[in-house]
């Protein structure tokens, strides 16, 4: 798209035919000729780097959603409790004391005792593929290794984890541009039978306290020096977690996996060198940011973009976007493993910045390398289903051949 014309009507809301399976033309259309993206009335789209990084840095913002969820969920409904009470929609003081309160149990420690049973999970997983007559990298993998993982740190029994990911799909698809009554319903429908129950997995844990040191629901049952939080910040947060470490980073291996699949070059180079791993992941969450888009309110006059954005403005940060800047990546549409250095925005940046992006980085290591390493000639076994969200950018389904 490179019509100015079309572009001043570019529209989240509608789309043009395209865009949510390859949204990169029109991104840098908009980043060449309309960098600060006139949505609507007091709603902007950002698309370069510089300014998606001063949004995450900016203190005139919040992360507060109460003015938005209202309209969209219904004042007091299931998904407006949920998305207002979760840490990631949530400003200082709340969202200090609960990201606190999780960084004690996801500390660099916490994260190496997790490692070897990482190794396990995905060795076991990659045996399971070969006995499989069609397997699908989602289904069979991606989506399996951070159920597990938030299921672990939860302590969820394995025979309770069936609905988890179900669950979170339904409540995260609420959060798209412009959701539709079926979505909204699975979404509303979604929150209630969680905290049913969440409330039944906390009342055990009350009973049978874990290690906090390892139990995050311990954890967040035992509160801190300001006190335990209250049962609705404490069900809701138990779900943010799960929906946040399960869609990311689904969506980090398998749209990593489908990059190299179809950057062939890359694959080998990582197959022959896997020391490479560590950059690489920096590299594909760049490449295909699992999150493509974030929001924040103006709470006082900013300039952006040469855009002077009053209070109450409504701005949407477009990580995609901002990860193929050209000010930033030298040919940001070249997947280079190589590539230095590579300040991406895919975890957010500032007092927002993803809290499980270790946990994350780990899973997708392990994850990647594991299986180019057991299966060099994997490759595509027809065309995959792409996963048509806005928000969230993955796949459905990814059938592949092992070789």
């Amino acid at each position: 798209m490179d019509d100015n014309g079309a572009l001043a009507h570019f529209s989240l809301l509608a789309p043009p035919p395209g865009f949510a399976a390859d949204p990169y033309p029109t991104y840098a259309a908009l980043r060449r000729t309309r960098p600060v993206h006139r949505l609507g009335p007091d709603s902007w789209l950002l698309t370069r780097h510089a300014d998606v990084l001063a949004a995450y840095r900016s203190t005139q913002l919040s992360s507060d959603k109460h003015r938005e969820f209202a309209p969209k969920f219904g004042p007091g409904s299931p998904l407006f409790e949920h998305h207002t009470t979760s840490l990631v929609f949530n400003d200082p003081p709340l969202h200090t004391r609960v990201r606190r309160i999780l960084m004690g149990a996801l500390n660099q420690r916490a994260i190496q005792r997790m490692e070897s049973g990482l190794h396990a999970l995905v060795d076991g997983l990659l045996d399971r593929l070969a006995d499989r007559p069609a397997p699908d990298l989602i289904e069979d993998y991606a989506a399996q290794i951070p159920v597990e993982v938030i299921g672990n740190l939860l302590a969820v029994p394995h025979e309770d984890r069936g609905p988890l990911r179900a669950w979170s799909l339904a409540i995260l698809s609420a959060l798209e541009p412009a959701p539709g009554a079926e979505v909204l319903a699975r979404g509303h429908a979604a929150v209630t039978d969680f905290l049913a129950y969440l409330r039944g997995l906390v009342a055990d844990r009350q009973a049978h306290p874990g290690d906090p040191d390892s139990d995050v629901l311990t954890r967040l049952l035992q509160g801190d020096a300001e006190g335990r939080l209250s049962e609705a910040e404490l069900l809701h947060n138990c779900i943010f977690l799960l929906n946040a470490g399960h869609e990311t980073t689904t969506n980090l291996i398998g749209n990593g996996l489908h990059a190299l699949m179809t950057h062939r070059h890359a694959f080998e180079q990582l197959h022959a060198e896997p020391g490479l791993i560590q950059g690489a992941v920096e590299e594909l969450l760049r490449f295909e940011s699992p999150l493509q888009l974030n929001n924040r309110l103006v709470t006082a006059p900013l300039e952006l973009g040469g855009e002077l954005l009053p209070p109450g403005s409504f701005l949407t940060l477009g990580i995609g976007a901002a990860n193929r800047d050209p000010a930033v990546f030298a040919e940001p549409d070249r997947l280079d493993l190589l590539r230095k250095p590579n300040n991406h925005l895919a975890f957010g940046q500032g007092a927002h910045a993803c809290s499980g992006m270790n946990v994350a980085r780990l899973e997708g290591r392990i994850a990647i390398l594991k299986l180019i390493q057991r299966y060099p000639r994997l490759e595509p076994a027809g065309p995959p289903e792409r996963d048509l969200r806005l928000r969230f950018r993955g796949f459905r389904h990814l059938p592949v051949r092992l070789g």
